[in-house]
């Protein structure tokens, strides 16, 4: 890379030299011109105007007489020829003797016309600067023409006349090359980290071979907030345009949450975000280079199928808690019918006995007398008895309505209605009143209502309550908050939306409403 750039340093040089030259011959030319016809006009004048001149033109050895004036004429001016020329161009003296009575070419003067004149004129064939003036007599008629010239130097003598100065700033501008060239060298096999151009190149074509083809997303963002690297996978996560490397955040269309995440420079781990389509597990770790902050990179996965399983594993656990509730509260009623049987208290068994299928049969028929989904109907009935053992009591409204719907959407529903019951209870276990509420309609749209009497959601949360992993439980296996996420994405899967509010009784507590089209509860009437 060294030697490249000396090579072209050295081109660049050349060319500035020639270019120099060329202005300076030019300049030069231009220059000597000027002065010389100035200096020729005035020896041509010198010698027309001295008295021997003029008197012994028509002398018939005036050839003889006049040479020595001619010759004086060259000599004190360093031209190169001086010339007396008659009126009809033929050269009556000369200082080149092999001239005399040759015919004389004045060229575009027009001297003979009594006036004295000054340009460039081939003499010889030579190219020449000359000075011609005529010789008058009292009225002013042209006696004869006094031509005095002198050529132009050649290229190599105006190149030559400054070789030195040229040879010097060619030198100077050498070793400044050389230096540069070197220094340049040096800086870039710094910034380079000692390695080749080819390398380089393979690095740039391995890297995004490898960003656009692991499975998780990658984004890189600098220090003002403009996407540096985006690979495909967190294109397609984030729905962002193909053009979207190099804009700055704001100017991407991006869920607000996923923006603040990704312009935050603390690092962070595990972080989980709902998107409209997606669950994100978001990892962020702030980049440097020698020392200097640079910006931050994001990595992120989509936890979206996990976050259905969690929440079906979830589930699953609501029932077994139920089991275990249910076989705890048997126990005890196998305990107490023992005894009683033991002590011949058999009417009292009785009693009891129907007691208790009554209490069942309550439950269950103020569900399913309002609940027609079998699935859901025996959700909110194990819910019931999960929430009384924790001592929350579940009540389902008495405008509920839900008929029996399609496979699919009762699992929605479920899922959407488990996070919301299992959050609720958190929330309002130890309260005052210690009650959940649910409703549940699909009259023009399907509605599910919640409304817990826990100490309720701030305003300033509400919005991003749904999107980033908030959990009121100090530690959840699993993940963190991922039970709002997942309503969220549900809902809006099907076109609905979700939405927390403050209850309408003067104590605490926060309702939750989750509200779908009516085209898409697929009821089966």
């Amino acid at each position: 890379m060294a030697t490249r750039f000396l090579l072209l340093q050295i081109v660049v040089l050349a060319v500035v030299l020639g270019a120099v030259g060329a202005v300076s011959v030019h300049l030069s030319t231009s220059e000597f011109g000027d002065i010389r016809a100035q200096r020729m006009l005035s020896v041509a004048e010198n010698l027309a105007s001295t008295p021997i001149v003029r008197d012994q033109l028509d002398n018939p050895a005036a050839e003889r007489v006049l040479a020595p004036e001619v010759d004086r004429a060259v000599d004190l001016s360093g031209a190169d020829l001086a010339e007396i020329v008659t009126p009809d161009a033929t050269v009556l003296v000369s200082s080149d003797p092999s001239r005399w009575g040759e015919p004389a070419d004045l060229g575009r003067s027009d001297v003979t016309t009594g006036r004295a004149w000054s340009g460039d004129l081939d003499v010889d064939d030579v190219h020449s600067i000359a000075g011609h003036v005529p010789v008058l007599d009292i009225d002013g008629n042209v006696l004869a023409v006094v031509a005095v010239s002198e050529g132009y130097p050649s290229l190599w003598q105006l190149l030559t006349a400054g070789g030195a100065q040229l040879l010097l700033y060619l030198g100077i501008g050498a070793a400044l090359g050389l230096i540069g060239s070197y220094l340049l060298a040096r800086r870039l096999e710094r910034d380079t980290r000692g390695l080749a151009v080819a390398e380089i190149a393979s690095l740039a074509d391995h890297r995004e071979a490898l960003l656009h083809s692991i499975r998780e997303g990658v984004v890189a963002v600098d220090n003002a907030g403009c996407i540096t690297v985006l690979n495909d996978s967190a294109q397609e996560l984030l729905g962002l345009p193909t053009d979207a490397v190099g804009r700055h955040l704001t100017e991407v269309d991006v869920d607000p949450t996923v923006r603040e995440f990704l312009l935050s420079e603390a690092s962070e781990h595990d972080v989980v975000l709902s998107t409209r389509d997606h669950v994100l597990a978001l990892n962020r770790q702030p980049a440097s280079s020698r020392g200097r902050r640079i910006g931050t990179v994001t990595t992120m996965r989509d936890s979206t199928q996990l976050a259905a399983m969690q929440s079906q594993l979830t589930s699953h656990k609501s029932v077994t808690d139920t089991l275990r509730a249910q076989t705890h509260e048997f126990a005890n009623q196998l305990h107490t019918i023992s005894g009683l049987t033991q002590l011949g208290e058999f009417d009292a068994v009785t009693d009891f006995v129907g007691t208790l299928t009554r209490r069942r049969a309550e439950i269950s028929d103020a569900v399913t007398r309002r609940i027609a989904d079998p699935a859901v109907a025996a959700l909110l009935i194990a819910k019931t008895s999960l929430a009384a053992e924790s001592g929350v009591a579940l009540e389902l409204t008495a405008d509920s309505r839900l008929g029996a719907l399609e496979p699919a959407l009762s699992t929605d529903v479920i899922t959407i209605l488990g996070n919301l019951v299992d959050n609720a209870v958190d929330v309002s276990e130890g309260s005052t009143e210690s009650t959940v509420q649910v409703r549940v309609r699909d009259d023009d749209e399907l509605l599910v209502e919640v409304t817990d009497t826990g100490p309720g959601v701030p305003a300033n949360a509400r919005d991003t309550i749904f999107a980033r992993g908030v959990t009121s439980k100090p530690d959840v296996p699993g993940g963190r908050g991922i039970g709002l996420a997942l309503v969220r994405l549900v809902s809006a899967q099907h076109g609905g939306s979700v939405s927390v509010a403050d209850t309408d009784s003067a104590s605490s507590g926060a309702v939750f409403t989750v509200r779908m089209p009516r085209s898409d509860i697929g009821a089966l009437r």
